[in-house]
């Protein structure tokens, strides 16, 4: 997952409002989301490489959301699939504060990493190089592979993207929050960021949507939770960077 844009405690009819885009190598192998046999209350999409996930939700409300840190000096090989953070949080009795503390605990044996994690009435937000948790204040959010509201250029314009189309909507339509997630401007050189990976490969990464020869975005997906805590969960995936369906569910959490 690349790129997380939410809306916490700041609209009149809904209390989570989530779009984000996963981007990720065209053949690592998927499976789209659903609720899982091996976990009938999780909805979530899986990766079956590391059998884990980048995104999800639960009957419950449990939500948690993760993005890989930029920085290619840093990755280790051998440490533990970060798809198992999210995937075990959701699954798990942890409360979201002993969670993170347990995680934090553990954090060297993962490569770097942010977690967003709780439930439409808490949310706490950690990764594993500031070694901080903060909960999250009501407000419209952005966040890609630095830290929280990073000023990344695609970091801004999907945040406020999000706040001017969710400031002038009362109800929301999917397809307006959709095309947030589908701008694919490449920015100027003078803002992107220097992450290591060269400026040819910083350019092709500043897109809320990327579109390369082997790797981009495979799926957007936006989480609505009323303030009813009724759920629409609709994710869209993408081949080679073209539109290829719709999955859509609806729930009441319990």
């Amino acid at each position: 997952m690349c790129l997380i844009n939410f809306q916490f405690h700041a609209h009149p009819n809904y209390k989570l409002i989530v779009v984000a885009n996963r981007d990720e190598f065209y053949d690592r192998k998927t499976e789209p989301a659903q609720f899982w046999q091996d976990a009938p209350n999780l909805l979530a999409g899986r990766d079956l490489v590391g059998l884990g996930t980048w995104l999800g939700i639960t009957k419950e409300g449990k939500f948690a959301a993760l993005t890989n840190y930029r920085n290619p000096s840093e990755v280790s090989i051998g440490k533990i699939s970060r798809g198992e953070i999210v995937q075990n949080f959701l699954v798990g009795s942890f409360s979201s504060e002993e969670y993170l503390q347990f995680l934090d605990r553990d954090k060297e044996k993962y490569n770097g990493f942010n977690l967003i994690l709780g439930n439409p009435e808490k949310l706490h937000y950690y990764n594993n190089i500031e070694g901080e948790i903060r909960e999250i204040d009501p407000g419209t959010h952005g966040l890609s592979n630095k830290f929280l509201n990073t000023s990344w250029p695609k970091v801004v314009k999907g945040r406020e993207g999000l706040k001017t189309y969710s400031s002038s909507k009362k109800e929301l339509d999917l397809e307006e929050l959709f095309a947030i997630m589908t701008d694919a401007e490449v920015a100027i050189d003078e803002d992107l960021p220097n992450t290591g990976v060269g400026m040819e490969l910083e350019r092709n990464l500043s897109p809320l949507f990327i579109k390369m020869s082997n790797y981009g975005t495979r799926c957007s997906t936006v989480i609505l939770v009323d303030h009813t805590d009724r759920v629409t969960f609709t994710e869209r995936t993408y081949v080679n960077g073209e539109f290829a369906s719709d999955k859509r569910f609806t729930f009441q959490l319990v």
